[in-house]
C-alpha cells in the first residue's frame, strides 16, 4: 500500500499523526476518534518510509487490543514484523532472556493473585506477624501499590503512625524472599523487575533503545510509573516515543496509573508535537453532548472540543426506578421487545454496572426471558478449581521450585500425603535454604518423616520427572498425559454429580485451548510460552461480539461500543464509589469512569438508578449519584416514578408488563465416559473419522493391540498424534492418526 492510499480518508489531525516519524508524539485521542486507526496507519507509514519492523515497538494495555492493532498492520502491511503486545508480555519475555541479571531464572513462574495472596498468608503466619484487624488481601494491595510505585522492599517506609504501613514494612521483604526462592514473580514484579534491570545495565538499556527506535504506547493515561519508567528507559538515546490516551479516560488509579504521566507529557519531552483527536465517530449527538457535559465538571484533564457529524440521535434516557427487581425486568423487557421486533439483536445491548455484584439481578431478568447472554470476566476461567489445578501441574514441571504449585498439586488427586508430611518437608527445606524439589527429592533426609511418607514423595518425585521429560512437546499432548497419568480425569469421570461433569468438561475445554496454543506455535517448546499466555489474560479477552447480550463492569467496557447501553445502578456509594468520597482526586476519577461507560454507547444510552437496593447484604434506601445532577438537560428525558423522590422532575415511563415466567431450559444429562477395559463388553467399531475428530480419552480399536483409550493428542490435519494406552505389557504407543488404523469404539444400541 502506498502513502497515498494510507493517507486517504483521514482528517487533517488523523494525517498530522500518521505522518509524524522523528520526535517524541502526543495523541490526545477522544472517545470514538479512530485511535486505533490512526496507530496502525501510523506503523504502515514508519513501514513505508524504509523503516524496518523490528525498529518498531508496541505497548498496549489488553491482549484483544494488542491482537486487533496486529491484524490491522498485517492488513495493511502483509508480513510486516511487528512486536506489538501487553506490557506485562513485553516484560515477561524480557525476563525469560534477561531475568538472571537480577536472580530470576527464565523458567519462573508467574502467581496470579490467588497463589500470591496464598503465598503471603504462610509468609505471615510463618514469621508469627500480627494483622491486627487487617487482612492478608489488604496487605498484598499494599504491597502491590509500592511496587506499582518503584519501591523495592529495601525502600520501603510507613508515614508516620500507618499501623499498616508498618506491617508492610515488616512483611514486604519475607515476601519477596518467598517469591525469589519459589523462582516466581507475581504481576507487579514483571513490570518491576524489568525496569529495575534497564537501571542496573545501562548497556542492555541502550541495546534495547537502539533496537526499538521507535516506541508506541496506547491508552498512556493509565500506565503507572513503573511502565513509565520502562517507556522511558527505551527512549534515552531514540526519543521516538508516541504515546495515545486521553486523561478523561483515566480509570485505574486504584491499581497504581498515574495521571500524571499524560498529563506532564509536554514537561518531560519540551520539543513533543500534540495532536488532538476531537471528532467522534462513534455516538450520537446527544450522547456525546450528555457525555462532555458531564466530564466538563473535571478539573485534572486537556480540554478538547469533542465533536461528531453523526445524526442527533434520541435522547440519553435516565430512569429512576423502585428497586433493583424493576431495574433488571424493565431493561430485560426492553431488551426482549427489541429482539421481538426485528429491531435489534442480541450483541447490540450492553448491560454496565459499577460492581460485579451487581450483575446477579439483570442475569436472572434475561435469563428468564431466553434471552441469549455473556458475563465478561476473561480471567473467570482460569481461576476456576480444575484449571488451576491442571496448570499447576504444568507450572510444577516447568519450575519445580514453585511452592505453590507443589502445595496444589501433592495431594490433588489425594495420594496419602498429608498436612503433616508437607509441613515437615516445607520446614526442612527453610531450615537448609532449599526450594521444594531439592527437598522432597532428599524426602530420606527429613528428620521424623515416616518411611511410608517416603515413599510416598518418592512416587510423586518420579512422576514429576516421568511428565518433565515430556515438557518440550506440543502442549495439548502433555496436558493429555497429566490427566491420565496423575488420575485427576478419573476424579470426575467415575463421578455422576452434574458439577464434577461440568468440571470435566471445562478441563477438556482446556485441552481445545491447548491444541488452538499448538497450533499458533507449532515450534517446540512452548511450554512457557502457553503458561505466560496463560497468566496473562485480561478480563475483556473473553468478551465475543457473538449474538449474545453483554453483561460487564465498567472497567471491562473500556475500548468496546455497542448499540445501546444500560449504565445502571448510579446511586452515591456505587458510583461514585465509596471510596472516592474521601478525596476530589478519587472523585474525580468515579466521574471519568461513567464517562467511559457513557461513551461506549452509539445509538442508545439509558442510565438508571434504583430508589432501594439490597447490596451487601442490607436493603437500603439510595441516593441517587451527584453525577445526575451534572447532565445536561436539553439531551435527557427524565422518566421513572422514583424520580419524585430524588427531586427531578419525571415523565412517566411507558413499561411493559413484567414477563411471566418462562419455563426452564431442558438440563442435559450428565455423560457418564467409560472408565475400564470391562465396559466395553460388546462394544463396536464405527467408521472412520477424520484426524481432528478424534478427542481426548475417547476409545480406539487397533488391529493388533486391541482396544486403548487417547491419553494425549497433538498436531493437526495429517500431522495429528495420539498416544494410546493400551495398558498390560502394550502400554503407551502412539501414532500417526492418518496412518494408523485406530478405529473409535461406541457401545451397542
Amino acid at each position: 500500500m502506498n502513502d497515498a492510499d494510507l493517507l486517504s480518508g483521514l482528517t487533517p489531525a488523523q494525517r498530522e499523526a500518521v505522518t509524524h516519524v522523528e520526535g517524541p508524539l502526543l495523541i490526545l485521542a477522544g472517545p470514538g476518534s479512530g485511535k486505533t486507526r490512526v496507530v496502525t496507519h501510523r506503523i504502515a507509514y514508519l513501514l513505508s518510509q524504509g523503516i524496518p519492523g523490528e525498529h518498531l515497538l508496541g505497548l498496549t494495555f489488553t491482549n484483544k487490543a494488542a491482537t486487533e492493532m496486529a491484524s490491522r498492520v498485517a492488513a495493511l502491511v502483509p508480513g510486516a514484523k511487528v512486536w506489538l503486545g501487553t506490557f506485562h508480555r513485553f516484560a515477561a519475555q524480557f525476563l525469560r532472556r534477561h531475568g538472571r541479571l537480577i536472580g530470576l531464572e527464565a523458567n519462573f513462574t508467574i502467581y496470579d493473585k490467588e497463589d500470591a495472596v496464598r503465598g503471603l498468608r504462610r509468609v505471615i503466619a510463618e514469621a508469627g506477624v500480627d494483622l491486627m484487624n487487617y487482612t492478608p488481601d489488604a496487605i498484598s494491595a499494599a504491597i502491590s501499590w509500592a511496587k506499582n510505585a518503584f519501591i523495592q522492599p529495601h525502600e520501603y517506609s510507613p508515614r508516620d503512625g500507618s499501623p499498616i504501613g508498618s506491617i508492610v514494612q515488616r512483611v514486604y521483604p519475607l515476601y519477596q524472599r518467598w517469591l525469589t526462592l519459589a523462582n516466581a514473580v507475581d504481576f507487579d514484579d514483571l513490570l518491576l523487575d524489568t525496569a529495575i534491570i534497564l537501571q542496573r545495565a545501562p548497556e542492555l538499556r541502550r541495546e534495547l533503545d537502539a533496537r526499538y527506535r521507535y516506541v508506541m504506547v496506547d491508552e498512556y493515561q493509565d500506565t503507572n510509573l513503573v511502565q513509565y519508567a520502562i517507556a522511558r528507559a527505551l527512549c534515552i538515546d531514540h526519543p521516538n516515543l508516541a504515546v495515545t490516551g486521553d486523561p478523561d479516560q483515566s480509570i485505574y488509579g486504584w491499581r497504581g496509573a498515574n495521571l500524571n504521566n499524560i498529563l506532564e507529557f509536554e514537561r518531560d519531552f519540551p520539543n513533543v508535537r500534540v495532536v488532538r483527536l476531537e471528532q467522534n465517530y462513534r455516538s450520537t449527538k446527544k450522547i456525546l453532548q450528555a457525555a462532555a457535559g458531564l466530564i466538563a465538571h473535571n478539573v485534572k484533564r486537556k480540554r478538547k472540543d469533542l465533536f461528531t457529524l453523526n445524526e442527533a440521535g434520541a435522547d440519553v434516557r435516565l430512569v429512576g426506578y423502585r428497586d433493583q427487581t424493576e431495574e433488571a425486568e424493565d431493561i430485560a423487557s426492553r431488551i426482549q421487545a427489541a429482539l421481538r421486533e426485528g429491531r435489534r439483536r442480541a450483541r447490540d445491548f450492553a448491560i454496565f454496572y459499577r460492581v460485579n455484584a451487581l450483575s446477579r439481578e439483570f442475569e436472572l431478568a434475561i435469563r428468564r426471558r431466553n434471552i441469549p447472554y455473556q458475563i465478561v470476566n476473561g480471567v473467570e476461567f482460569f481461576q476456576r478449581r480444575e484449571i488451576k489445578d491442571v496448570v499447576a501441574y504444568l507450572k510444577f514441571i516447568q519450575n519445580p521450585c514453585d511452592e505453590a504449585a507443589f502445595l496444589r498439586i501433592i495431594n490433588t488427586p489425594t495420594r496419602g500425603i498429608g498436612n503433616t508430611t508437607v509441613s515437615q518437608v516445607l520446614e526442612f527445606a527453610r531450615t537448609r535454604g532449599w526450594d521444594v524439589w531439592t527437598a522432597i527429592s532428599r524426602a530420606d533426609a527429613v528428620p521424623g518423616l515416616q518411611s511410608r511418607a517416603v515413599g510416598k514423595l518418592a512416587e510423586f518425585v518420579r512422576l514429576i520427572n516421568g511428565l518433565t521429560a515430556m515438557a518440550a512437546g506440543p502442549i495439548e499432548e502433555i496436558l493429555g498425559c497429566v490427566l491420565s497419568e496423575t488420575g485427576y480425569r478419573d476424579l470426575f469421570r467415575k463421578s455422576s454429580s452434574e458439577e464434577d461433569q461440568e468440571r470435566l468438561a471445562n478441563v477438556e475445554e482446556l485441552l481445545t485451548y491447548a491444541r488452538l496454543f499448538d497450533e499458533q506455535h507449532p515450534e517446540p517448546g512452548g511450554l512457557d510460552t502457553f503458561l505466560e499466555e496463560v497468566s496473562l489474560v485480561n478480563d475483556v479477552d473473553a468478551w465475543e461480539s457473538d449474538d449474545r447480550v453483554t453483561l460487564m463492569s465498567l472497567h471491562a467496557s473500556k475500548g468496546l461500543e455497542f448499540p445501546v447501553v444500560f449504565l445502571t445502578a448510579v446511586e452515591q456509594g456505587i458510583l461514585p464509589h465509596e471510596r472516592s468520597l474521601k478525596g476530589n482526586d478519587q472523585l474525580e476519577e468515579e466521574r471519568r469512569l461513567m464517562f467511559v461507560g457513557m461513551t461506549r454507547a452509539m445509538e442508545e444510552l439509558q442510565i438508571s438508578f434504583a430508589a432501594m437496593r439490597d447490596f451487601r447484604g442490607q436493603r437500603r434506601l439510595t441516593i441517587p449519584s451527584p453525577f445526575l445532577l451534572e447532565l445536561p438537560k436539553d439531551c435527557v428525558q427524565r422518566s421513572g416514578k422514583a424520580l419524585d423522590i430524588a427531586g427531578f422532575s419525571d415523565r412517566p415511563i411507558a413499561r411493559e408488563a413484567p414477563a411471566g415466567k418462562s419455563p426452564a431450559r431442558p438440563v442435559a444429562a450428565p455423560i457418564h465416559p467409560l472408565t475400564t477395559a470391562a465396559a466395553l463388553s460388546g462394544a463396536t467399531a464405527t467408521r472412520a473419522i477424520a484426524t481432528d475428530d478424534y478427542a481426548q480419552d475417547m476409545l480406539v480399536a487397533h488391529p493388533r493391540h486391541g482396544v486403548g483409550r487417547i491419553v494425549a493428542l497433538s498436531g493437526s490435519g495429517e500431522n495429528r498424534k495420539a498416544t494410546v494406552d493400551f495398558g498390560g505389557r502394550v502400554g503407551w504407543l502412539k501414532f500417526i492418526l492418518a496412518k494408523a488404523g485406530l478405529k473409535p469404539l461406541k457401545r451397542p444400541r
